[in-house]
């Protein structure tokens, strides 16, 4: 059954079940929903995540180990997996998950134009975009993967040189991994950017009424709560589109500022905020210790930060 009609099939339930995940010999419980997405119980740990390397290279403490087995979207960028590579690595990612019958969180982050020339920029050409983007489809097998579709590409739009450009390949994305069994949800921004009525539109501009949904929040600080009340909001205005919210540095809410702020701290981990409405769950999107780029004293984008995690995890009594 496709991830679309699942949708229509599905009754979300407010019941929990605790479930101990066991990932590189750490235990991880979480409580999980009777159905949806998540159903598995279990999301899948990255053994070769930063934070894993730090454990492995004998530089990271107990905290960073935690944050290492604290199950976490892994992303899919071309500089690191580019087109003929990209498959592969998605393939051998789902077939280890299915070992443990867990589910793999995805983010395809490789747009043209991507992040509109800010800290992230970079992504493939219009031409070789829709390429990759299949090779990942195709390789997402019959397992029951969550994607992720683009974090900021619809909200950062208006500020690239074509609006409708960008829109554009955000939806043959969709179109694309739409097909298959994955639970796919495309970005619709957080509660401090663009409006519930302006969102609405892009994510009907871009068919999220064929898969599961939209992300909040996605390498964001604000509050749950705050995040909830919008995507609420925006979910009734695209059909009942479900949602899932990124809590992973949201634990002390946000100061405003989107770029390395201070003062931040580790948010809920994952699928351990009850759901009610159209929300599947709570998810760890942004790995917490990667930098969001040469702001605030940090490295470029994505590079470990052992100095921000510490904070972080110090700031949320870790």
């Amino acid at each position: 059954m496709s991830a679309v009609r699942r949708r229509a099939a599905l009754v979300m339930a407010s019941v929990f079940i605790p479930v101990v995940v066991v990932a590189a010999g750490f235990v991880f419980l979480v409580n999980a929903q009777a159905s949806g997405p998540f159903e598995s119980q279990r999301i899948y740990v990255n053994p070769d995540s930063q934070a894993a390397e730090a454990v492995a290279s004998g530089s990271a403490d107990a905290v960073v180990e935690r944050v290492a087995n604290t199950p976490t979207a892994i992303w899919l960028t071309p500089e690191e997996y580019g087109i003929g590579d990209v498959g592969g690595y998605v393939r051998s990612v789902v077939t280890d998950a299915a070992t443990t019958d867990s589910t793999p969180v995805f983010v395809v982050y490789g747009i043209p134009n991507r992040d509109c020339g800010n800290f992230s920029a970079g992504g493939l050409s219009a031409s070789d975009y829709p390429d990759w983007v299949e090779e990942i489809a195709s390789n997402l097998g019959e397992g029951q993967s969550v994607v992720l579709v683009e974090p900021d590409a619809l909200s950062l739009a208006h500020e690239c040189p074509d609006e409708d450009v960008q829109v554009d390949a955000v939806a043959g994305a969709v179109a694309t991994l739409s097909v298959t069994e994955s639970w796919i949800y495309v970005d619709g921004g957080h509660s401090n950017w663009r409006s519930p009525e302006d969102m609405a539109a892009l994510l009907e501009r871009v068919g999220v009424d064929s898969i599961r949904g939209f992300s909040t929040n996605v390498s964001n600080f604000n509050p749950t709560d705050d995040e909830r009340a919008y995507a609420e909001t925006l979910s009734g205005l695209v059909g009942g589109a479900h949602y899932v919210i990124d809590t992973s540095r949201n634990g002390a809410g946000s100061d405003g500022e989107w770029c390395n702020p201070s003062g931040r701290a580790l948010g809920a981990t994952p699928l351990t905020v009850s759901v009610s409405g159209a929300m599947d769950g709570n998810l760890w999107i942004k790995a917490p210790g990667e930098s969001d780029g040469t702001c605030n004293g940090g490295p470029p984008a994505g590079e470990w930060w052992p100095s921000a995690i510490d904070e972080m995890a110090r700031n949320a009594g870790w």
